[in-house]
């Protein structure tokens, strides 16, 4: 199964070694990344290292650690379904178009627990929890 990751999921990992980064670490379906959200992290970078207690370089290999173990999407791979996409969510949070033209793109659930993507029934959406049982069930 393809899963997208919300870019609040990674962060959460780069915050706190805890469940998120955990579920990450472990996952054995295709966790994907869009190579758009790099931009957002880097605009949260300084708060991210505040509030982890990580120096620059610690947040940098985490990261780069964290990323091993996910698949990261360029962005031209799905920007033909941009369109679509927009349809989908646009009306909600145009912000989100991209992650759904992601997961149309490679057939894929998303994973967040931002309510905005709770609100359009076209993507299944899997928050924490629901990743949480998918792990268990493949042990």
């Amino acid at each position: 199964m393809n899963i997208v990751i919300d870019t609040n999921i990674i962060i959460s990992a780069l915050i706190k070694d805890g469940l998120t980064r955990e579920i990450i670490l472990n996952c054995k379906d295709t966790l994907l990344f869009p190579e758009f959200e790099f931009e957002e992290i880097e605009k949260h970078k300084e708060e991210i290292i505040q509030k982890s207690g990580l120096s620059e370089d610690e947040f940098n290999e985490l990261l780069d650690y964290l990323l091993k173990y996910v698949h990261i999407i360029k962005t031209i791979e799905v920007l033909k379904y941009r369109e679509e996409a927009y349809k989908i969510i646009g009306h909600i949070d145009k912000e989100d178009i991209l992650f759904i033209a992601t997961a149309l793109a490679y057939k894929s659930k998303i994973w967040s627990d931002d309510y905005h993507f709770q609100m359009q029934d076209k993507i299944e959406i899997l928050k924490t929890k629901d990743m949480i049982e998918i792990i268990k069930s493949k042990e």
